[in-house]
This record gives structure tokens, sequence and C-alpha cells, in this order.
């Protein structure tokens, strides 16, 4: 069987408690938020993935200094050296904008800055993945817009993606699971299109979940892929303990890698 395997990770958040010139001598996080992320990018490496996604929030926040902006793509740089193609998604974090963005140019790091769709040969298979920067406004109305947007029907692939920032119907967040179900800013699953073999989102970082999405098609799910706890909301979630969605057409995740985490 043919099988293309694509490592899937989103939030990292980079930056957070991170502070450049810190005025209190403190204990932080930081440090361990790219420590995990390296970790995962590390997996992709002794996987042999086919390409990797981040599915947004790359950073924590939009306002944050060229240097951080640097250290965060240096890893992705790295992958894309030993011909390891990067497709990364701008989350709301990050305003739907990568700032500093001259920093991120490489050849095999491509951005989805705007609706559109790239085109990844693997293993003998075409691949397209679609996707566009979070849509902070009315998403829930425009998200079927906006998938159109991305011109994915006239990739002529074999297996489309979609890749995007944006809360689903369905997704849960937190201890007690509370479950996305209406909202301007919440996706209808019967919006992604039929033919999209899996929708990789970022955005509900706390749960890793692998959800169907679209009753129209059997194969349709999302992947959620947080590398690390941000708020209490977060605590008791399997979020750093990242069951590394590797997958390939057939479904099959990575085994489990373990992760920093602090204690609540």
């Amino acid at each position: 069987m043919t099988v293309a395997r694509i490592l899937f990770l989103a939030d990292t958040h980079l930056g957070f408690d991170l502070p450049l010139r810190p005025r209190i001598e403190r204990r932080r996080r930081g440090h361990d938020f790219f420590d995990n992320y390296e970790r995962v990018l590390d997996a992709a490496l002794a996987e042999r993935v086919d390409a990797i996604v981040h599915g947004g929030d790359l950073l924590y926040r939009s306002r944050v200094p060229a240097r951080l902006v640097q250290q965060a793509f240096a890893p992705l740089k790295r992958m894309a050296e030993v011909g390891v193609p990067v497709y990364l998604v701008p989350g709301n974090h990050e305003r739907s904008h990568i700032p500093h963005a001259m920093l991120a140019l490489h050849p095999r790091i491509h951005v989805f800055d705007r609706p559109q769709t790239f085109a990844l040969e693997a293993k003998g298979l075409r691949l397209a993945l679609a996707g566009f920067p979070c849509e902070r406004k009315e998403a829930r109305k425009r998200f079927a817009a906006l998938v159109e947007d991305t011109g994915w029907r006239d990739a002529g692939a074999a297996v489309n993606l979609l890749c995007v920032h944006q809360a689903f119907e369905g997704a849960t967040v937190g201890p007690s699971d509370f479950t996305f179900r209406s909202g301007d800013d919440v996706v209808r699953g019967a919006d992604v299109p039929a033919p999209f073999a899996a929708v990789l989102a970022g955005l509900s970082n706390a749960h890793p979940s692998r959800r169907r999405t679209n009753p129209r098609a059997a194969s349709c799910w999302r992947w959620e892929s947080a590398t690390h706890r941000v708020g209490c909301c977060e605590a008791g979630s399997s979020a750093v303990s990242l069951r590394a969605p590797c997958w390939c057409v057939s479904w099959t995740p990575m085994e489990p890698i373990a992760l920093a985490c602090w204690p609540w």
C-alpha cells in the first residue's frame, strides 16, 4: 500500500512566558514550549515523514520581536533543508498574519497567508493541501466561501486535505469537556466539502482529537494537536502527551510522544 506520512502539530505558542528581558527572576515555562516543539519535529525526522503541517498559533502573540520569529522558524528551516516541506497556517494568536514574515522565507516553507492550495507529491501520490489564515470574524458564515477561494477543486489531486485554524462543532476543551456547538466563530462540519479526506485544524488545543466533521464523507476527520498546556482550562487534558498525529491515508498514528508539562 502506498503511504504518505504527514506530521501535524498546532498551538505551540512559542514565546509564551519567555521574556527577552525578564523583570522578575522566577521559574518560567517558555523553554518547555520550545523543547516540546523541537521534540515533535525530531520525531518527524525519525519517522521520515513526507511533510509537516502546523495548524496555527506558532507564536503566542502577533507583536513579537524578530528574534523570536527567527527562533521559531529555525527548526522548521532545518526540516526544510533536509527535504521535508512545511505548511503553516497563521492562527488567531498571530492575528492571522506571521510577523516579520521575511524571516519565514524558504523554498520549502509554505505559509497560508491567503486562501490557496499547495500541491505535494509524496510516495507517488498527488496531494492538495488547501487552507487559509484564521478567520476571526464570522467564520461560520464565511467558511464555505473561503474554502472555495483556495482553488482546491482545480488541483486534480488524489487526496485533498484542508488546513485551518478554526473551532468546529463537536470540538472539546478543558477538564469538563466544554463542547463547541454554535456561534459566529464555530464552523459547521457539514460545510466541509465531501472530497476532503481530512481537516487538520488547530485552535481547540486542549484535546488532541479525531472527530468526524462531515456526515457526507465517512473518511473526513479533524485532528487537533497542541504541544503544551497554556492555561488552567487545559488542566488534566492530554495535550501534553501528544499522540503526534503522523498519519497516512489509512489513518495510522505514530506512537505517543511523552512531552514535558507543568503540574496544576
